[in-house]
């Protein structure tokens, strides 16, 4: 699927619609260069899920984990970008987050891309203009509309 949004309102709108279709157990790939709109879209994917706004970009904590007492799902927030081998990615305690409890969204997952799992769903991101934005999602059939 592919979607065009013409500002930041409208990117977090679709990723509402995305998020309400996710289940504990996805994870999430994004790419997308800086100022993309990741942590925006993460935002829409939250409120999606019924926890609410209060996404802000993990880049220095590595992973931001958000959850709310309207969800039964955590939404593990990443941040992939400092991440150059599998002794880093070890330390972020990557590998615990994953199970049916977590929905995973990473930044800069193509740092990790030889760790992500099978059914992993990509998310591409980009930016044609200061708020215009190019949405592709790949890898599940749930989003094929």
């Amino acid at each position: 699927m592919k979607v065009v949004t013409n500002s930041p309102e409208e990117t977090i709108e679709f990723a509402k619609s995305v998020g309400k279709k996710l289940r504990g157990g996805d994870v999430i790939a994004y790419a997308g260069g800086l100022g993309a709109g990741k942590t925006t879209f993460t935002r829409g994917l939250s409120i999606g899920l019924g926890i609410g706004d209060m996404v802000t970009s993990p880049t220095f904590a590595l992973v931001n984990e958000y959850r709310s007492d309207k969800s039964d799902v955590v939404l593990c927030h990443f941040d992939m970008y400092r991440i150059s081998n599998s002794l880093d990615l070890e330390t972020t305690g990557f590998f615990d987050y994953m199970n049916d409890n977590n929905i995973l969204a990473i930044e800069w997952s193509e740092n990790i891309s030889g760790s992500l799992p099978e059914n992993t769903i990509y998310i591409k991101i980009t930016r044609l203009s200061d708020n215009k934005r190019e949405i592709e999602i790949n890898g599940d059939e749930r989003f094929d509309r």
